[in-house]
């Protein structure tokens, strides 16, 4: 199948030689050139970064860790918001990674688009995917493919999510055609998928029990943005924080599962009329959930500016510093994953537990995050993803070429199921 597009190279065997951007240099950008590096297929990788010392230095660690064995990874000094030199990159290249705060991959979208260069990104805000997948009709004409939310939830949940569905509905079998009602919607066949998803420190420690493994603007924005969810087999949008509910897996003590925005993405349209309930949940422990409840209460995310004697400040802006002063560390962390999908007394489910990696010293975090997202932008790279335009996770990544990929990086995914 011949795909348009970036035009991809072979080298003298006829394998493809890609060659991969990404932009942030960060935790999660500088995890995925990591795993870019190491691939096969991969001839070279550009780690891209307002600051330019930051990108060298993790250059320099993925260098030090591949050897020889390793693509080469370069570094380029690049403002995100500057869509000119984005444009001039992206060209040199067949796919790129947008690893920066959600706030600038509209554009990063946009530009990718015109300069012909495939586009996924690390997610975070509701509004701009759905942004960012309007202009899927004009990147399907440049045989261009663009992907949101990739990284942990969305995105790995997501794929495996859309596998659970598939398999129930494979079960199943052909729905029959209802009987036509004036008004009548389509009853579910599919009771409930249920996302339960959280990144926390190994040892948790009062009072916050818990430390920072991405960026705080997209923690917050998690925090105060209304989570998209199915309730009825009608998509609704709820108040984040709500609904907490006990959750608990063998060697872990009790955490406590909330609503929290931008975890189910585009599942609430791409299943509605087919699932009852969908939601996803994050998972911390009871004070944490405690604390950041309280603060929401306060008005502590709030992005409206307040006049002081000192000067303006938003509170948002103060509990952001905070976060980063009080909540940032270095602790080995994990990070726990529970998909299920519901049919009567049938009950499929995959689970994770992935901890702090100590020969590498990447966090879980930016292994469940960062390397999934690489893994889908190879697969449209390859072609192995071969639709073009905007993917959706659920619908559109092959899961189970995504679960050998993960289970081929040391990340370990348990299928289980039961009421059969």
């Amino acid at each position: 199948m011949l795909l348009r597009g970036p035009a991809r190279r072979c080298d003298l065997n006829g394998n493809i030689e890609m060659r991969f951007l990404v932009i942030g240099a960060g935790m999660m950008g500088s995890a995925a050139a990591f795993d870019m590096a190491r691939s096969p297929g991969v001839s070279s990788v550009t780690l891209a970064d307002a600051d330019l010392e930051r990108a060298q230095e993790a250059a320099k660690f993925i260098a030090k860790t591949h050897g020889k064995k390793g693509a080469p990874v370069r570094v380029a000094g690049l403002d995100a918001a500057d869509e000119t030199s984005a444009a001039a990159l992206m060209r040199e290249h067949d796919a790129a990674l947008s690893a920066v705060p959600y706030f600038y991959n509209v554009s990063l979208a946009r530009t990718a688009i015109g300069a012909g260069c495939h586009f996924a990104d690390l997610g975070g805000n509701n509004t701009v995917v759905r942004k960012t997948l309007a202009m899927s009709a004009e990147a399907e004409r440049n045989g261009v493919a663009l992907a949101p939310d990739c990284g942990l939830s969305p995105g790995m949940a997501s794929i495996l999510a859309g596998d659970l569905v598939r398999r129930l509905r494979a079960e199943q079998g052909p729905r029959r055609a209802p009987v036509p009602k004036a008004k009548q919607r389509p009853r579910p066949t599919i009771d409930a998928l249920k996302l339960y998803v959280g990144g926390l420190p190994k040892k948790p420690k009062a009072p916050f029990e818990y430390q920072l493994v991405f960026s705080v603007e997209g923690l917050i924005n998690e925090y105060v943005e209304p989570a998209r969810v199915l309730k009825n087999g009608r998509l609704v949008e709820i108040e984040p924080l709500t609904e907490p509910e006990e959750f608990r897996l063998p060697g872990f003590k009790p955490m406590v599962a909330f609503h929290t925005s931008g975890g189910t993405s585009t599942m609430p349209e791409s299943f509605q009329g087919e699932v009852g309930e969908c939601f996803e949940k994050t998972l911390r422990y009871p004070d944490h959930y405690k604390l950041v409840r309280g603060l929401y209460d306060l008005g502590f995310f709030s992005s409206e500016t307040r006049r002081l004697k000192s000067g303006e400040i938003s509170p948002r802006e103060l509990t952001a510093h905070l976060f980063l002063e009080k909540l940032s560390g270095d602790e080995p962390d994990v990070t726990i994953m529970r998909i299920e999908a519901h049919a009567g007394k049938r009950v499929l489910s995959y689970t994770m537990v992935d901890e702090f990696d100590r020969r590498t010293g990447l966090t879980s975090m930016m292994r469940t995050t960062a390397w999934p997202a690489s893994v889908v932008l190879q697969m449209m790279a390859s072609g192995t993803i071969p639709k073009r335009g905007g993917i959706r996770q659920e619908l559109d990544v092959p899961a189970d070429i995504f679960l050998r990929e993960m289970l081929r990086r040391g990340v370990k995914i348990r299928f289980a199921q039961s009421g059969r």
